[in-house]
């Protein structure tokens, strides 16, 4: 099965209202990223064992670790989860970055370090989602 047809079978297997806003946030993304490389995780390790919900990723960078290694990831993911939708922003070094940039403007969101978490995509601004997003594929670039 090919990344398309997994994300696909992804969202189809989330219950309304959230499957919709999956699709619908899905589609923002690859308007917002035309022509992004797709990612699709599983959530499983190499046992098999479940270690994170599964995810969606868009772009491509290569991310530096402590230890001196790097890693080819997506740049922007998203995640259904027991509460609603998160939205993964990696690469801003600034980890407080997120959160006073776009936690006043975003509306009824959680906005931590790299991840934006709504209930329902009617909860937030998408023009601010955009922003965010735009900034952190910007910025994973960089990295």
């Amino acid at each position: 099965m090919n990344v398309q047809e997994q994300i696909k079978d992804y969202i189809t297997s989330q219950p309304d209202p959230k499957r919709g806003d999956m699709q619908e946030l899905h589609r923002f993304i690859l308007q917002v990223l035309p022509g992004c490389k797709l990612w699709f995780l599983d959530g499983k390790n190499s046992e098999n064992k479940t270690v994170s919900n599964p995810n969606i990723g868009y772009g491509f960078q290569t991310m530096k670790y402590a230890d001196g290694t790097t890693r080819d990831f997506y740049q922007i993911g998203i995640s259904a989860n027991k509460t609603g939708i998160s939205v993964y922003i990696l690469g801003i070094k600034d980890k407080t970055y997120l959160a006073k940039t776009y936690g006043k403007k975003i509306g009824n969101a959680d906005v931590t370090g790299y991840c934006i978490k709504f209930k329902t995509l009617k909860d937030i601004h998408i023009d601010i989602l955009e922003a965010a997003i735009r900034y952190g594929a910007e910025q994973g670039k960089l990295s």
